[in-house]
């Protein structure tokens, strides 16, 4: 079991949860977390790279002069790869990196990369966080009080706009909902900040989907 803190907005722990590393499955899958790491960096990749090959320049197909008897050296059309203007030699062209993962491997390696962000200390819980309007100065107050002074993805249960507002101008923090949580981004990330609601609403969808189809009823 995973001893958790819950703290305040002033940084003070006045509860705590108890986690069971098998909710999260047990131990932390390297070879998974890595594939899916590499896969959504590989998502990332824009791949419109793309260069005119001899087919796609101007210019006639016609051999400049004839092969022999002008005394200058073997020549072919205006297009070939050595002229000025000419096409390039094995052109690159706009391709697809993607890779794709199957759904239960996808969740198995967020839930890896969770536990092993829990095992380091790297998770903070908070039991709220909410403003009645945008104020990143209050936003890094509370940084601070929980001792967050590196990059940290920030978890929430709902969308809340008062909260991405108050974070879009700190460096290295990014605000993410619980249903959007991918291991990418939370290894990208040096620490976990969770409200208590959203990380009692991983934990219980973790246990939900281990259950049998009779008991999720």
């Amino acid at each position: 079991m995973i001893t958790v803190a819950v703290h305040n907005r002033d940084g003070k722990e006045i509860d705590s949860l108890k986690v069971d590393e098998a909710v999260l499955g047990g131990h932390v899958r390297i070879a998974l977390l890595k594939q899916a790491i590499v896969m959504y960096h590989a998502n990332k990749r824009v791949g419109t790279a793309a260069t005119k090959s001899r087919g796609m320049v101007e210019g006639s197909t016609r051999k400049i002069y004839k092969q022999k008897g002008t005394g200058n050296a073997r020549m072919g059309t205006v297009r070939t790869n050595i002229r000025r203007g000419g096409g390039v030699a094995f052109a690159k062209v706009a391709r697809d990196f993607g890779k794709d993962m199957p759904k239960k491997q996808k969740k198995l390696a967020r839930d890896s990369a969770i536990l092993a962000k829990l095992q380091v200390g790297n998770v903070v819980v908070v039991d709220e966080i909410k403003f009645e309007q945008p104020r990143t100065k209050d936003f890094v107050k509370i940084l601070g009080n929980l001792k967050i002074d590196r990059s940290c993805l920030v978890t929430i249960n709902e969308p809340d706009q008062n909260l991405y507002k108050s974070a879009r101008n700190i460096p290295k923090i990014s605000v993410i909902k619980v249903s959007d949580l991918n291991a990418g981004d939370i290894c990208n990330t040096q620490k976990m900040l969770f409200t208590k609601d959203a990380f009692l609403t991983v934990i219980n969808k973790t246990k939900t989907a281990d259950l049998p189809a009779d008991d999720k009823k």
